[in-house]
């Protein structure tokens, strides 16, 4: 989970922002807070989660998030290898989990007006 990229972004004026970002002013440190408050809330949740495989699974999941004109953020789709998903079947509901609890969350802006936007998170999942 130390990988986030995203997209579209530089079609949106500001980034989304949690409410634990609010002094961030420009662009960049907009984007660099709510990356970093996304990837270390996720990461937590998985860190309490007892997760029993009975085979290594090293896989790179990918969570396309939506962020809603109104700051709400849900899981759009995912894109797993079949073994993750044959190993962990709870994964989809973990992932899900994962967001709750996470600090308020604003929308981002476009010409001043709330806007909804995706954007993809990569994950880095290695269970043993």
């Amino acid at each position: 989970m130390e990988e986030l990229k995203t997209f579209n972004w530089s079609e949106v004026d500001r980034y989304p922002n949690f409410e634990n970002c609010t002094d961030s002013i420009n662009f960049q440190d907009n984007k660099n807070c709510f990356e970093h408050t996304i990837t270390t809330h996720i990461s937590k949740y998985f860190s309490t989660q007892n997760i029993i495989v009975t085979q290594t699974v090293s896989d790179t999941i990918l969570i396309d998030l939506l962020v809603s004109k109104t700051g709400e953020i849900k899981i759009f789709q995912t894109q797993t290898h079949e073994l993750t998903k044959q190993q962990i079947p709870e994964l989809d509901s973990i992932l899900k989990s994962s967001l709750e609890g996470l600090p308020k969350l604003y929308p981002a802006i476009k010409r001043s007006q709330q806007v909804q936007t995706v954007f993809q998170l990569p994950i880095i999942l290695r269970v043993d």
